[in-house]
């Protein structure tokens, strides 16, 4: 019969001959009928300690200090677990004899992991409270560091670890574990999950390692990889945590993560670390400085970051884990007299206090600093988070010139998107290690995420009524004026916020909370998102009206000032937006007593934030615009209700509020978007999981990156500067105030003239706009793109000039509003005639994860782009379905056209399948969707491993699928291409063609190849 269904007693053999023969550790036997088992075996400990060279004395005062602190039993298992761990990581201090000196006696030697002594004990029976017997357990010179439970394979793994969980009770054998650094539990099916001592059934963790090797069960792979010698002293060492009452070991990502990291900092080299959010980012900045601190005797550890409760933040975090002698900077004067000191050895500060405000000279003031850097003592070494927001810009050039030797290191949850490319490889190089976000979902370090589009129909009750209440109000002013109004107040923002439509999505969340899985039960929250602060407080006053009072907020960074309303009074009985928000302030905040240090609003914020995270059935929703978005310590929640246009950075960030693990009921975080951002939700997880494109940089790339963007920057400010001059040139002199008034404006005082020169000034508007623009990109670069320092200070004076012409021609032509005076007539016409239907779900997909549809199929767009009633007709989706792969096929067919041609092939093939009726709906979706992502990604699940970029793998299937010649062809154009080869430039091209015929050795073959070359982005 096969060997299936094995008993518990034959994997646990199987397990105990792994550790003798392969892992080589010594066995004890099984120890079930022998007596006073224990957790600290004094024999094994002392013949350890004896070999190292220690003295009898020695010997004994350590090992009675241990034993003392193991069962020290006015501490509860986490503080006694944690002395031990410190006993063992440092080391006993013992004195021998009176006024004799402390010594320090090692328990293990972390140095050299072999010299150690490695045990394996079955069936070891544990009489405390209760009698149990762990299967297997793990020591290292005498001391219990690891329990392992094993099941038999049809059982489940959760039982192993139940049942280690239920023996750290005290009526148990939780006196155990007071030594024991990794609870394991495995069986023959499901591999293996490990933990430490409290870790929660939900955290317990996989490891995942050359996942191509499947040569034996899991189980059996993963005990080697974890309990390899080396490897189990290594993380014992340098990857726990004991974290504000939890003690932690590392996950996979974070482990491999910092051992990357390690690489760098010994090269002094920096670069990037991309963890996707909720993955445990910071965990992995503490871990790498208390590494860096350690192994750098020198070295001085400074963290960063743009935000003042994220710097609060960070020192917690790394007090939590025990490093007591962090500083917080008070200012930039006290970062730089803490740097010129010997110690403190860690720091933390805002990105802020590196430069000064309103220099007028940057360049020079950039300069100063070069020539005088800071007089920084030690090795320091600079951890920037969330880099991608703080990587560039005048502050970030500040602080490479005042510390022009720090080793950068950026931190971030989300990638590099195009924008970012240029400026963060400039800054810090390349990627060090990255963990994206299907990743984190695939190894349930985050949950997946539903999305749920809903769309409210609004409609114009009464267009004259509109029309005539518009022209009425406007009566006094202008065309430009009229215009200017109309724009403010018909854009989409402010139709959206209609009360009528406010009213709907108010009710579908009060809905949802009745009838929803976790939120209805109490034990689940939301976040709303607004599109601004004015919004929220209509939000917050229409769910005063539910039973949400009492149980809802509202967070932005808004806080009441009354310098906020002194110019708002129009003379009217109209609350202006701003004085709307002030008042719905005031009264939220006029029972709120402040804590000391803290003004009412943050005192009122901290509360709704401590009863949203351990009340949620008492702090049901929170209405947030920016704050609580972003952060290692943002709240999470179950659900995310987005009324506001976001993309990138900000909308990925603000949907994974909701990816983050909780109690069992949690099976996903929720996503509900009334803003219809499927395209922009589906682009930011697609590039969140994508492989990268740019994370193969090396140094000398960046140079050519800032070299380009700098020269691109250079010409669209001298063109817009050139626009200028010749919009201008036709003023008469002297050019002053009244010859620009004439050219611009004729005589401002006839209608007509004005008219007649309206095309001229929205000319200057948008030229000074592009001005503007085009400085700003370059701002910080302004040297290096090749401006003298005079050229630099005319350029400035240029745009001081332009603007106050701006000014003074919006004056003279009567195109500036005060528009306060319309805002409630304005705000009363919209709610008043734009009603909004009950929303309804647009989403096709309502049953399938973010990941199914974007990752996995990738045709969400073509049924998102179906009306209703197509989406209802299997036969209009397939189509729409197969027109969108066809048109990728199309368009990428020239890029690969060997490849493209096999899938369209393969399309073919399955619509006539499904028009012959040879194929069943469902087996037609999976075949389709296959397709699909091949299509999507350029390859298929046979394309050799080898070939990890588009080009490579375009060369494959174009040279008869030879992978040794591709390579070739591959290493050949990457040597011989010069630079600037493409475009017209016969002679480069001639280059690398000649190239290509030593490899191919047929000149058509090297036409035919060398124009599969010219489409690759990678050449």
């Amino acid at each position: 019969m096969p060997n299936v269904g094995q008993i518990e007693r034959e994997t646990q053999k199987r397990i105990i001959a792994l550790f003798k023969n392969e892992l080589k550790y010594t066995y004890l036997g099984n120890w079930e009928e022998r007596l006073d088992n224990k957790n600290i075996e004094d024999g094994l400990l002392t013949a350890y300690l004896a070999k190292r060279g220690y003295t009898r004395n020695q010997i004994e005062r350590a090992v009675h200090e241990l034993q003392h602190t193991s069962t020290n039993y006015n501490e509860d298992l986490y503080n006694r677990n944690k002395k031990v761990y410190s006993l063992l990581r440092y080391g006993v201090k013992v004195k021998v004899g009176v006024g004799e000196n402390y010594e320090t006696v090692h328990l293990i030697d972390w140095d050299h992991p072999l010299e150690n002594d490695f045990y394996i004990a079955e069936e070891v029976t544990v009489i405390e409270e209760k009698e149990k017997r762990p299967d297997v357990v793990l020591y290292i010179n005498g001391i219990a560091i690891g329990v392992l439970e094993l099941k038999r394979s049809t059982v489940s793994i959760g039982d192993g670890i139940r049942q280690s969980i239920r023996n750290q009770n005290k009526d148990f054998i939780e006196k155990f574990f007071s030594t024991v650094q990794f609870v394991f539990a495995g069986n023959d099916t499901e591999g293996l999950r490990y933990g430490t001592i409290g870790t929660p059934e939900k955290f317990f963790l996989t490891w995942k390692e050359d996942i191509e090797d499947d040569s034996r069960l899991q189980l059996d792979k993963y005990l080697i990889k974890m309990c390899n010698k080396e490897r189990i002293i290594e993380i014992m060492h340098n990857f726990i945590l004991f974290d504000a009452g939890m003690k932690k070991l590392p996950r996979v990502h974070q482990y491999f993560g910092i051992k990357a990291a390690q690489e760098h900092v010994k090269r002094y080299e920096g670069g990037i670390i991309w963890h996707t959010q909720g993955s445990g980012k910071s965990i992995v900045m503490v871990l790498l400085a208390k590494w860096i601190l350690e192994n750098k005797p020198n070295a001085r550890v400074v963290v960063i970051t743009d935000r003042d409760e994220l710097d609060k933040q960070i020192e917690r975090v790394f007090t939590d884990v025990g490093e007591k002698d962090i500083i917080r900077t008070s200012s930039g004067r006290d970062l730089m007299l803490q740097l010129s000191k010997t110690s403190p050895r860690l720091l933390c500060s805002l990105v802020h206090k590196f430069g000064k405000r309103d220099v007028d000279n940057f360049e020079r003031f950039i300069k100063e600093l070069e020539s005088q850097p800071a007089h920084a003592v030690g090795e320091l070494f600079l951890f920037i988070d969330e880099c991608h927001r703080t990587q560039s810009g005048k502050l970030h050039r500040t602080m490479k010139a005042m510390l022009p030797n720090a080793v950068f290191i950026g931190f971030t949850g989300t990638p590099l998107l195009k924008k970012d490319k240029a400026t963060s490889l400039e800054v810090f190089g390349k990627y060090i290690h990255t963990y994206k976000f299907n990743e984190a979902v695939e190894d349930k370090v985050i949950l997946d995420l539903m999305y749920d589009a809903r769309d409210i129909d609004q409609k114009l009750t009464s267009p004259a009524k509109v029309d005539e209440w518009f022209e009425i109000k406007t009566r006094g002013l202008n065309d430009f004026q009229k215009a200017e109004l109309r724009k403010k107040w018909g854009t989409m923002q402010k139709i959206l916020s209609a009360r009528s439509r406010m009213e709907k999505i108010v009710a579908d969340i009060v809905f949802d909370f009745s009838t929803k899985p976790r939120i209805n039960s109490g034990s689940g929250n939301a976040i709303l998102v607004a599109s601004e602060i004015y919004e929220a407080c209509r939000y917050y006053e229409l769910f005063q009206k539910t039973d949400f009072k009492g149980k809802c907020a509202i967070v932005t960074s808004y806080n009441p000032s009354t310098k906020d309303i002194t110019t708002e009074d129009t003379g009217s009985n109209t609350e202006t937006e701003k004085e709307y928000i002030y008042n719905t302030y005031k009264e939220l905040l006029k029972d709120v007593v402040p804590k000391p240090k803290k003004t009412k609003t943050e005192t009122y914020e901290d509360n709704v934030k401590e009863k949203f995270l351990k009340e949620p059935a008492n702090m049901k929703l929170i209405i947030v615009v920016n704050k609580l978005l972003t952060g290692f310590d943002a709240p999470s929640c179950t659900y995310i209700y987005i009324d506001k246009s976001m993309q990138d950075h900000g909308l990925f960030q603000a949907i994974c509020r909701v990816n983050r693990l909780d109690s069992d009921d949690k099976q996903f975080g929720y996503v509900v978007d009334y803003k219809d951002l499927f395209r922009k939700v589906e682009k930011a997880v697609a590039v969140y999981t994508a492989e990268l494109d740019y994370d193969e940089f090396e140094k000398a790339d960046c140079d050519i990156l800032l070299k380009n963007r700098i020269e691109q920057g250079r010409e669209r400010l001298d063109e817009a500067i050139e626009h200028l001059d010749f919009l201008c040139e036709p003023v008469m002199p002297p050019k002053d105030t009244f010859q620009y008034m004439r050219y611009f404006c004729g005589n401002p005082e006839i209608p007509e003239d004005l008219k007649a020169r309206e095309v001229q000034r929205m000319a200057l508007y948008k030229g000074i706009v592009a001005l503007i623009r085009a400085y700003a990109n370059i701002a910080d670069d302004m040297e290096a793109a090749g401006y003298t320092e005079k050229e630099i200070m005319d350029i400035k004076k240029l745009i001081d000039f332009y603007l106050k012409l701006r000014e003074e021609i919006k004056m003279a032509s009567h195109e500036t509003t005060d528009f306060k005076t319309y805002e409630a007539d304005m705000r009363y016409l919209i709610d008043s005639y734009i009603q909004a239907e009950d929303p309804r779900n647009i989403s096709p997909f309502t049953e399938m994860s973010l990941i199914e549809i974007i990752v996995k199929t990738g045709i969400a767009d073509a049924i998102n782009s179906l009306s209703e009633n197509m989406k209802s007709n299997k036969e209009a989706v397939a189509e729409a379905i197969e027109n969108n792969v066809r048109s990728k096929i199309i368009k990428d067919h020239l890029i690969d056209p060997a490849y493209f041609d096999e899938m369209s092939t393969l399309l073919k093939a399955v619509i006539k399948e499904r028009k012959d009726n040879a194929i069943s709906y469902e087996e037609y979706l999976k075949k389709i969707a296959e397709l699909a992502r091949n299509v999507q990604q350029g390859k298929t699940d046979s394309t050799p491993k080898s070939l990890n970029t588009p080009a490579k793998r375009a060369l494959f299937n174009n040279l008869g699928k030879n992978e040794e010649l591709a390579i070739a062809v591959h290493n050949t154009v990457m040597e011989s291409k010069p630079d600037g080869w493409r475009g017209e430039n016969t002679a480069k091209k001639q280059v690398i063609k000649s190239a290509l015929y030593q490899v191919l050795q047929d000149q058509n073959e090297v036409e035919r190849i060398f124009s599969i070359v010219e489409q690759q982005n990678e050449y």
